[in-house]
């Protein structure tokens, strides 16, 4: 067994809250994540257009709240381009906040949580403030520190538009009392160019993250040739290392699976997985591994653990992750590595 970069048990971050419980990316759903036993809540963190950050998935709100009944936003639908994707919807800056507190959060994925859409229409879309407020008092009543992991998301398109997010954000944490590389927060992004210019402008702990294809957006702006796999060879995670704290990494990465959704073996009879040396590159360039995203559905689990989420905590635990993001908490926190 693999052990984690600094020898502690792995942090549990509540992936857009309990959002295995309640819709995602809402009060309800952070507050549930706490209370089953997460480290970390995860808002992702968009603009509306007086430049207050929000909490929600995407820009484009159609999937996660109900604009789509409000017929006196029906002028503000429309066709966007968002990193290189044509999107069509509704669009956070183009409401303020005013505007969209009358909306309400639904289930984005109702057809694997049919569950959860009894909540659809009980919630507001929060902000980042008043997710820091919750965080306060709950931690309090806990006595634990619960910490936020924002992401910034699609950094280079908000910057475009004149709605940059990260000096509101800086802003906000300075505010709230967050400082230092100590300070219960991880600040995350799929690109690389706002979080090397946020190392200039903060101590506080930055992650890259990592998908298994392509290339961050703001490479492709650039016309970089560099993609994520260049990212997680041993020269990109030591480039890595000169700004961020730690790594994000989608799961495949460490451990890929085959084209039948099995994960990869050694060999074709053996038992035994065979992983990357991500993590041991990573910790050799003193980075901390986060691995993203675990759900309890046998439709995002691999054929291996069909019925036994908790099988896959613990093979990935055991390879030394120091964190995971988890829509389900509580199956995370209930790994007997992890200590409460």
């Amino acid at each position: 067994m693999t052990t984690t970069l600094q020898d502690t048990s792995p942090i549990i971050i509540a992936h857009r809250g309990a959002s295995g419980y309640r819709p995602e990316h809402t009060l309800a759903a952070y507050e549930l994540a706490i209370a089953l036993g997460a480290d970390y809540i995860e808002p992702d963190l968009v603009s509306t257009k007086d430049g207050i950050l929000i909490a929600r998935h995407e820009n484009e709100i159609s999937e996660t709240t109900d604009v789509a009944s409000h017929a006196e936003f029906a002028h503000l639908q429309t066709t966007k381009i968002i990193d290189g994707e044509s999107k069509t919807g509704w669009f956070t800056e183009d409401f303020t906040l005013r505007e969209l507190k009358t909306l309400r959060a639904k289930e984005r994925i109702p057809q694997v949580r049919s569950q959860n859409t009894t909540y659809d229409g009980l919630f507001e879309i929060p902000t980042l403030q008043e997710i820091i407020n919750l965080v306060k008092v709950k931690s309090g009543e806990i006595n634990r520190p619960i910490g936020i992991y924002p992401e910034t998301k699609h950094p280079t398109y908000f910057q475009s538009i004149g709605l940059a997010l990260e000096a509101p954000l800086l802003a906000t944490l300075t505010a709230n009392g967050y400082q230092g590389a100590n300070a219960p927060i991880f600040i995350q992004s799929f690109e690389v160019g706002n979080l090397q210019d946020l190392s200039t402008k903060t101590d506080l702990p930055l992650v890259q993250l990592l998908n298994n294809s392509g290339k961050p957006y703001d490479f492709v702006i650039s016309g970089c040739d560099h993609t994520y796999a260049d990212l997680v060879t041993a020269s990109g995670l030591e480039e890595i290392a000169k700004y961020a704290k730690a790594i994000g990494i989608h799961k495949n990465l460490l451990v890929p699976r085959d084209s039948n959704g099995k994960l990869r073996r050694r060999k074709a009879a053996c038992r035994q997985i065979s992983p990357t040396s991500l993590v041991i590159d990573a910790h050799a360039a003193g980075l901390l591994v986060h691995v993203w995203t675990f759900r309890n559905e046998d439709c995002f689990l691999p054929l291996d653990f069909q019925g036994n989420p908790q099988g896959e905590y613990e093979l990935f635990f055991s390879l030394g992750v120091d964190g995971v993001f988890s829509d389900y908490p509580d199956t995370a926190a209930c790994h007997p590595t992890v200590q409460w």
